[in-house]
């Protein structure tokens, strides 16, 4: 293979001018921010039955499609494709920027940031929470360590190890934030083993549709050369991992759908009745994943490469969509405090919790992804992240 180049971007005033835009955009975010933490939770819909808001749902978009992005890197580096390797580095960078915005919004939930140090500091290993602050900081070094090894052609034998490492520590990391939900026995929609693998093929779509539309928008942004094999490879490995999400999303419910405990919770999501079962089938089915299915392999569509855009603009939104249920239409389902008896209380017993989203939690949940934003611009104008030229080799021969 020939070497590859690669170039910054020139930084000039479009450049400069699209970093002061999302600054001040990000300058609007942190007053929110600073609002909600002085006047605190009460102005956002958060309750004490929905303790998990819209802020926690971008909160895991990002972390999770942070560990899919790293697909090419490993399609690179682990399995040998050499077609991939020119991308590895991208994916690296928008990674680490997904991560760094997804970590950030948690950071600012917490309502005072200098709770972070409590967690720091004080561990409960019987807590996965516990865990993942080793599994999120460790992937951020992991990355770094990838990139570092990227970046120099005299350790070029590392590459491999490195991506191996990157692999494992992404798929340990993606367990982990499904174990968060499947560890959680006390709620009927959460109680799963398969959370841990739905979350792992969950991050492979959300983080390959991000990689595209990223690598689509800043080739043409940029006026870097890109051929049709190299997103249309992505678009069609993009198909695939949509269609085992909606495997494993089918395996869930009817695994539910089996357990006599776990109908109720069933008939709330999928009889159409509720908000969440009207997303569900509307956004995260319907939107997010048979609309881009049919662009993605449609006769008309399959090689349409502003289709296959499209197509992954669906698929992130239809994750927001398909987290937005898990989470918070897991939460607004009402505990079933004692199996096979019956309880009366004064504490909403049997009662749908109500959840409007307030202003305050969209703007955090944006700033995080503004400050993905930032990271990854930022990082492609500093150093060599995206090749001078990725035309198809016929093309570029």
């Amino acid at each position: 293979m020939a070497p590859v180049r690669y170039a910054t971007l020139d930084a000039g005033r479009p450049y400069w001018g699209l970093l002061v835009v999302l600054a001040g955009l990000l300058g609007l975010g942190f007053l929110g921010f600073l609002h909600l933490e002085h006047e605190g939770h009460w102005i956002t819909g958060m309750n004490n039955q929905i303790v998990w808001g819209i802020p926690h749902v971008f909160a895991v978009f990002l972390i999770v499609a942070a560990s899919g992005a790293l697909n090419v890197a490993s399609i690179a580096s682990v399995f040998g494709r050499t077609d991939y390797k020119p991308l590895a580095r991208l994916s690296g960078l928008l990674a680490a920027a997904l991560l760094i915005g997804g970590l950030a919004i948690l950071v600012l939930d917490l309502g005072r940031p200098d709770r972070l140090i409590v967690a720091m500091t004080y561990y409960n290993f019987k807590s996965i929470f516990a865990w993942n602050i080793f599994l999120y900081t460790g992937l951020l070094a992991v990355i770094a360590l990838y990139l570092w090894v990227q970046f120099q052609p005299a350790l070029e034998r590392h590459v491999r190890a490195a991506g191996i490492l990157a692999l494992l520590w992404r798929l340990v990391l993606t367990t982990g934030t499904g174990a968060i939900f499947g560890f959680l026995v006390a709620r009927q929609g959460y109680d799963a083993a398969i959370m841990a693998p739905l979350f792992i093929i969950m991050s492979f779509s959300y983080g390959t549709a991000v990689f595209l539309l990223v690598l689509e928008v800043t080739c043409r942004a940029a006026g870097r050369p890109l051929g049709d094999a190299l997103p249309r490879q992505i678009k069609n490995l993009l198909g695939v991992f949509v269609s085992a999400v909606l495997y494993f999303v089918l395996a869930y419910h009817l695994t539910n759908l089996y357990a006599t405990e776990h109908h109720d919770f069933e008939a709330f999501i999928l009889n159409f009745d509720s908000l969440y079962s009207k997303i569900f089938w509307l956004g995260q089915v319907g939107l997010g994943s048979l609309v881009p299915l049919a662009l993605f392999y449609g006769p008309k569509t399959r090689n349409c490469r502003s289709s296959a855009m499209v197509g992954a603009a669906l698929v992130i939104l239809g994750g927001m969509f398909q987290l937005y249920v898990i989470i918070i239409g897991g939460q607004a389902f009402p505990l079933v405090m004692f199996p096979g008896m019956i309880e009366s209380s004064s504490f909403f017993d049997g009662v749908v919790a109500s959840y409007i989203p307030s202003v305050w939690e969209f703007m955090l949940g944006f700033t995080g992804i503004l400050i993905s934003l930032i990271a990854l611009i930022a990082g492609m104008g500093a150093l060599g992240f995206l090749p001078e030229d990725l035309s198809d080799p016929a093309e570029a021969g």
